[in-house]
């Protein structure tokens, strides 16, 4: 367990503690320091802070870097589906059915096993059980995923996803016939107080989301959407749709009872554009809609 101590001069008041432990140590990268800050790592004048603490000349920084925690996460060899990678970043097509990151107790079978078998050199910013991991995408959700190979490209594309300028565009097919061509819904989404394994639109200990949707085909009882995210909160699109009457088909926490029977909701993130953290070019990708979905495409479409 390491520590540090700085003094502040004159220089650095009025200044966020993360911006200053950030450029006092330059390998530190302010997620990072945040981090430290919220685990009560960092101390001024030996009282633990927010991350949005200003310094004042005198105060006395104390940062303790906790010892690296040994990842039990196990690489597993996976036939993954790379889009892109280089020496920055990495673009995966994650399978239907396939949890993003491990959780207590699920610690096999997950993308970032697979992601640990492929390559080494993965962000450490997100954790030990999230290696890599910028955002992540429901498990029988299918599609597109950027992941960071250094602290450097985590740290951009994080600032990308809170700029809004990251474009992800998914397709879904939901039940009933959507009257109008384009919509935006704008309401909050926060933690369901009847199901806490649920989310809801709420004012309630809430987050800003934002979904804008267009119609790509209407059938006889299900419109076939493509939904655009200008937030990522926790099961956006999945209950945005239901918000405004529209829920996901196959969707079993958010979908009509009679629903189909599917695994999953059907729902794709099939596009996905940033700016590379390095290069600064924008870069996007395409990947085609998933055989399950196609079938349920195919499906809905004889229903007419």
């Amino acid at each position: 367990m390491d520590k540090y101590t700085y003094i502040l001069d004159d220089n650095q008041k009025n200044e966020r503690i993360d911006k200053v432990l950030s450029s006092l140590n330059g390998e530190w990268s302010r997620t990072q320091v945040q981090q430290w800050i919220k685990e009560g790592h960092v101390t001024v004048n030996g009282s633990a802070v927010k991350t949005n603490y200003k310094g004042s000349p005198g105060d006395e920084i104390t940062v303790t870097i906790p010892d690296l925690v040994e990842l039990d996460v196990l690489p597993e060899e996976m036939n993954l589906e790379i889009y892109y990678e280089d020496a920055d970043v990495l673009v995966v097509n994650k399978p239907s059915g396939m949890v993003v990151h491990p959780a207590p107790g699920h610690t096999t079978g997950t993308l970032v096993n697979g992601l640990m078998a492929h390559c080494t050199d993965l962000s450490g910013i997100n954790g030990v059980m999230r290696p890599g991991i910028v955002h992540r995408i429901d498990k029988d959700t299918s599609g597109l995923l950027m992941v960071a190979k250094n602290d450097m490209a985590h740290e951009n594309l994080v600032q990308q996803l809170v700029d809004k300028t990251v474009t992800r565009k998914y397709q879904a097919i939901v039940h009933g016939v959507i009257p109008h061509d384009y919509g935006t819904i704008d309401a909050p989404i926060g933690r369901d107080k009847k199901d806490r394994q649920s989310m809801t639109v709420t004012e309630e200990n809430s987050k800003h989301a934002v979904t804008h949707f267009r119609v790509i085909e209407r059938f006889n009882s299900f419109t076939h959407v493509e939904c655009q995210l200008e937030t990522g909160r926790t099961h956006q699109i999945r209950v945005h749709m239901k918000y405004i009457g529209f829920p996901l088909a196959g969707d079993p926490k958010y979908g009509l009872r009679k629903t189909l029977d599917i695994n999953g909701q059907a729902l794709h993130a099939g596009l996905l554009g940033f700016v590379h953290p390095r290069t600064k070019e924008y870069m996007e990708f395409e990947a085609p809609l998933p055989k399950e979905f196609l079938e349920v495409l195919d499906y809905v479409s004889k229903s007419n």
